[in-house]
């Protein structure tokens, strides 16, 4: 009975996907209801077997039990939602008031986004920190960016090095949040597709850094506004319930700022690479779902 009951209970925590404060309070809700009703079947003249297969039934499937609970606890206040959008906000900004030109704004930027993720992950990973976690992936974009300026001959360094050591970094992260929810890996690299597509369109030519940097002053408002839209995705993302809309809202909110790369660079991102973006962003954005299956399978 006992087995029964916590085997029960295990797969109620692990279809949760709730942080671990709430989920310790619904799981200890849960049991007390539990042993509530066996009292009462019990009382009623059942045997504790007969008690514990008739909760069980009357509980129904966990997996169901689960998604009921996850959609009367997922939706994150005000105050959550602003914080999760706060790196996009703030990324936002650092292009719309060109704060993006001077070294002191960018590691302010840095040291800020690097300290809420200790904090966040030392708080036992709640749903705002994910969004944070992205931006904290812009060291590898950056380092890969220096590597344009390496001298000829040298660029098997990329290829051998970086490469293996940037995709290895964006896999563990990806995995560790699978851990707590696919969606939030989704939210984590929601920004990434969005820097590459600037990037293609800002167009690095001879690896002359005053012709991009030109570009990126151009584009600057632009970039804002897309960093921008992306908070008020994130906002709304925390706000809803049911999980069909967060998935959603994320590839929407993906489609719709690189469309608008698309269009405020008045094609210098070429269809080609306009397509190949939204692959990605659809890759990124959807295949942590996969990997979680795949995981549960394995596991």
């Amino acid at each position: 009975m006992v087995t029964a009951l916590s085997h029960y209970l295990d797969s109620v925590r692990d279809n949760l996907k709730l942080d671990r404060s709430t989920e310790r309070e619904v799981i200890q809700e849960l049991a007390t209801h539990i042993e509530d009703e066996l009292r009462e079947l019990k009382d009623a003249g059942l045997s504790d077997e007969e008690a514990a297969n008739t909760c069980l039934t009357l509980m129904g499937s966990a997996k169901t039990l689960a998604h009921q609970i996850y959609e009367s606890h997922s939706q994150g206040s005000w105050t959550q939602a602003l914080f999760t959008a706060m790196p996009h906000l703030l990324f936002g900004l650092l292009f719309a008031l060109s704060w993006w030109q001077g070294i002191i704004g960018l590691l302010a930027m840095l040291v800020a986004v690097l300290s809420v993720v200790v904090y966040g992950w030392w708080r036992g990973k709640p749903s705002w920190l994910f969004s944070w976690l992205g931006y904290s992936l812009l060291p590898v974009v950056f380092a890969g960016l220096l590597l344009l300026y390496l001298p000829q001959g040298l660029d098997w360094i990329a290829i051998i090095i970086y490469i293996p050591m940037a995709l290895w970094l964006v896999c563990a992260f990806t995995l560790k949040t699978i851990k707590r929810d696919w969606l939030y890996s989704s939210l984590m690299l929601l920004p990434l597709p969005i820097i590459i597509g600037w990037f293609l369109a800002v167009e690095p030519v001879d690896r002359v850094p005053e012709y991009w940097l030109q570009r990126l002053q151009d584009f600057a408002p632009w970039i804002g506004l897309t960093f921008l839209s992306l908070g008020v995705a994130v906002t709304t993302f925390i706000r809803l319930r049911k999980r069909w809309l967060r998935i959603s809202v994320l590839v929407i909110s993906g489609l719709i700022t690189l469309t608008m790369i698309a269009y405020y660079t008045e094609g210098r991102l070429s269809v080609p690479a306009f397509l190949a973006l939204i692959i990605v962003m659809l890759i990124l954005l959807l295949s942590p779902a996969l990997v979680e299956r795949t995981l549960k399978h394995t596991g």
